[in-house]
């Protein structure tokens, strides 16, 4: 096996702003360094650690390919949560996905806030039997766990994959991040970017879709052929704003975009059905009889009436609807109603099993309606448009 000089391994970073040297190697970061002095919040910084769409990405001839990775995940006294995973993509294809079992954890007991680092070892992820002859590989990390990527190595010299496809820049909430979806590739943008033949850079930040201006100036200065953004959940659940500053920090945030993308195709998506959040307003909580037995499951504790000006997932739509309409002058700005990804009825078939985050199959789902809206000939992304 040939080792991947450190000084080589940056440039093979994919879908991250920057990437970080540590101690044991490299840690890929999805948001400008800068964001993160000027917020100081540590769930953003916790969530734009994970890296969700992000990927080492070269050509090679090799067929055995291994990553060695330091992982550090999330963890809760009272809950077990699911360990994250790392996928091997070929020339587009998902070919394997192997599950973490080494990394650190930061656990914290939700009853005290109190957490603790437990460490652990680095794992070596290990793909054999892959196709001969020149390929694209893709190593997609965690988009769950931050990681450390400590070395990569193959039985073959590797190189910078070239890449001429679209870039996709999409922006959401934990939704978006992949929360509850198995694996990397199975995060609904991903299953989306892989139909729309795409390059991904996702920006889903779990908690974080809060219509910061840091944000919207991260994307105006992004390389990105398609802007997508999906807002709303993350207003709502923290009770973050009333309607009218909502509305206004959604204008300002769409011509922060614009400033860096005057025509770039722009989708604006409402929220997918949730139905804690439909006509209750935030704050969301843990419901702590769920905790009791072990489980994570989201209710809303809100109140008062929204006509007032309080946010529910129904005013939502109706502000970035109106939000959209007030725009009518920008030809390349879409909005998509969040409701065709992930509706009601759906919410029979495929209810969300903490009562705030899709399952596997439901992002699958609303990968694939996504593209269908989106991608299609006709749509806001689709190849005949401009």
């Amino acid at each position: 096996m040939i080792d991947v000089p450190p000084s080589d391994l940056a440039a093979l970073v994919r879908g991250a702003a920057w990437t970080e040297t540590t101690a044991r190697g490299l840690r890929p970061h999805r948001l400008p360094a800068w964001v993160g002095r000027q917020l100081g919040d540590p769930q953003l910084a916790a969530m734009e650690a994970q890296p969700s769409g992000v990927r080492l990405a070269f050509a090679t001839t090799a067929t055995a390919v291994e990553v060695v990775l330091h992982p550090t995940r999330l963890a809760y006294r009272q809950v077990e949560r699911p360990r994250g995973a790392v996928d091997l993509v070929v020339d587009g294809a998902v070919l394997a996905s192997e599950p973490l079992t080494g990394g650190d954890a930061v656990e914290t007991d939700l009853a005290t806030g109190a957490s603790v680092l437990l460490p652990g070892a680095p794992q070596a992820v290990a793909f054999t039997g892959l196709p001969a002859g020149d390929k694209t590989v893709e190593v997609w990390l965690p988009h769950n766990e931050s990681v450390e990527v400590v070395a990569l190595r193959a039985d073959a010299p590797v190189r910078p994959a070239a890449d001429d496809r679209r870039v996709w820049v999409h922006h959401g909430s934990s939704i978006s991040h992949g929360s509850n979806a198995a694996t990397p590739t199975g995060t609904w943008p991903a299953v989306a970017a892989r139909l729309g033949g795409v390059d991904l850079r996702n920006l889903g930040l779990g908690g974080s879709a809060l219509v910061d201006p840091a944000t919207a100036r991260v994307i105006r200065d992004a390389p990105a052929d398609l802007i997508s953004v999906k807002l709303g959940i993350n207003v709502v659940n923290l009770d973050g704003m009333r309607r009218r500053t909502f509305e206004a920090a959604v204008h300002g945030f769409l011509d922060t975009i614009r400033d860096g993308h005057p025509d770039t195709p722009l989708v604006l998506v409402t929220p997918i059905f949730c139905g804690i959040h439909e006509d209750t307003p935030g704050p969301g909580a843990f419901d702590v009889t769920e905790l009791a037995a072990g489980r994570a499951r989201f209710v809303a504790t809100g109140g008062g009436d929204p006509s007032s000006g309080r946010l529910t997932l129904r005013v939502v739509r109706d502000a970035l609807a109106a939000v959209a309409g007030r725009r009518a002058d920008d030809p390349h700005l879409h909005l998509l109603d969040g409701l065709s990804l992930y509706g009601p009825a759906d919410a029979e078939q495929h209810p969300l099993p903490d009562a705030l985050h899709p399952d596997a199959a439901t992002h699958r789902l609303i990968g694939e309606r996504f593209a269908t809206a989106a991608f299609a000939a006709g749509g806001p992304f689709g190849a005949t448009r401009g």
